[in-house]
């Protein structure tokens, strides 16, 4: 049987609601600061929502000019931007390497939402001139993200884009951690981005009545396993991790954040849009992770939850926790990141990932902000890590992702050792 090869995190990139850096994000993160606010990106006034957690201080003309900025939409600008800083935070030298060897797998459960919708809307607007933008369909497919990446870099190694709704982002690295330990590739860019603020993206959750609607309070809205939660935050933003090959990140001398130990998927089989009740599908793709990690789950330390504040999902995933560690369920640190950062959909598991690898590095589990009161439906001994950081030894993190349509992905990181 092949020998698989271990895969290691060497560069983070982050563009979020809550920080434009991995830097940024991670500190925004550790002092439980809130990216919701209202919604400035359109006029919401007529939206049962009227708040987001948009990417704050952006200008696309800090990052390109004009010209090139009008041909992409803003998911494609975000996954620019992060890939861009995860590779300078590498310190990966393309004349080093083999580009052949070199990929980039990117998730987007919508792609280019808005720029379908303005086009839409110009169209209808003039009179039915069937005049578009030459550059709507680039600008829309969502397998443009990595295909401009590895254009950038000349990487010509596998080059697609994974869409399983709010799951895209963990399946783009699961996917990319695959063909590194199977020897298949040494490097991959991958992570995912996304940017649905806007008319249809609001106004299509609120139709399935899946946002919240605290409208005079929106920094409290997102409040994953609170007894008042009722329903999540739509956000945007990016992230992008390096991962290589070990002995490949070894020989160039590589910083090593944490080591890719293991990934799971798994579907609810259930209904198009509302979890397993009983949380079958996660309580199986994480079961899934943990014996692809071959470790034992009383390793596990964190689990950073896919918690959207929604009544149903945050219950099924508690459930399945409980029923997958058993008694070890009541020592895990567990926090939803989405309490702050809003849920970004197909990039979700992107910056939860790096929230995990952050936690791993800094040793600090990032809270579940906004909690005012206990729900009786959640075991009260469980530890969601409420309105504060907590201190403490992770060695094991676990980054669920689950999406509409019954689409569920589960990664493990581990504290990296030689």
């Amino acid at each position: 049987m092949q020998q698989l090869k271990r895969v290691v995190v060497t560069g983070i990139g982050a563009l979020t609601p809550i920080g434009n850096t991995s830097e940024d994000y991670w500190n925004n993160l550790s002092k439980g600061v809130s990216g919701a606010a209202p919604i400035t990106r359109f006029d919401a006034e007529k939206f049962k929502t009227r708040f987001a957690c948009e990417v704050k201080n952006y200008d696309p003309l800090d990052h390109f000019d004009r010209k090139e900025a009008r041909k992409m939409d803003l998911f494609t600008q975000f996954a620019q931007i992060v890939s861009a800083e995860a590779m300078a935070d590498s310190g990966l030298d393309i004349e080093k390497i083999n580009v052949d060897r070199a990929g980039v797998i990117w998730g987007s459960g919508i792609g280019g939402l808005r720029s379908l919708q303005d086009e839409v809307i110009d169209f209808t607007e003039g009179g039915h001139t069937p005049r578009f933008n030459p550059f709507f369909i680039p600008k829309m497919i969502a397998d443009i993200a990595p295909g401009l990446i590895s254009i950038k870099y000349g990487f010509r190694g596998p080059n697609f884009t994974t869409v399983s709704a709010c799951a895209s982002g963990t399946n783009a690295i699961i996917d990319s951690f695959n063909y590194l330990r199977l020897g298949m590739a040494d490097v991959f860019i991958t992570g995912g981005s996304e940017a649905a603020v806007c008319q249809a993206g609001i106004g299509g959750f609120n139709a399935l009545k899946a946002l919240s609607e605290r409208n005079d309070s929106p920094e409290t809205a997102s409040r994953p396993f609170d007894r008042e939660r009722d329903g999540f935050v739509l956000g945007e933003g990016a992230a992008g991790l390096i991962l290589e090959e070990y002995e490949h990140a070894k020989a160039r001398g590589a910083k090593i954040y944490a080591e890719l130990i293991g990934g799971g998927m798994s579907a609810d089989a259930h209904h198009m849009t509302a979890p397993h009740p009983e949380g079958l599908g996660a309580k199986n793709v994480m079961i899934n992770a943990i014996n692809d990690a071959g470790i034992d789950k009383t390793e596990v330390d964190y689990i950073n939850v896919h918690g959207t504040s929604t009544p149903l999902g945050d219950l099924s995933e508690a459930l399945a926790i409980k029923d997958v560690f058993g008694e070890h369920a009541y020592n895990l640190n567990i926090s939803s990141t989405k309490s702050m950062t809003g849920h970004l959909l197909g990039a979700a598991g992107a910056i939860e990932a790096a929230a995990c690898i952050l936690a791993i590095q800094n040793q600090m589990v990032p809270p579940t902000i906004n909690h005012s009161g206990d729900d009786e439906k959640f075991d009260a001994k469980l530890n969601f890590t409420f309105n504060k950081a907590q201190e403490r030894e992770i060695n094991v993190a676990v980054s669920n992702t689950f999406g509409f349509g019954g689409h569920n992905t589960s990664i493990i990181f581990k504290k990296f050792e030689e």
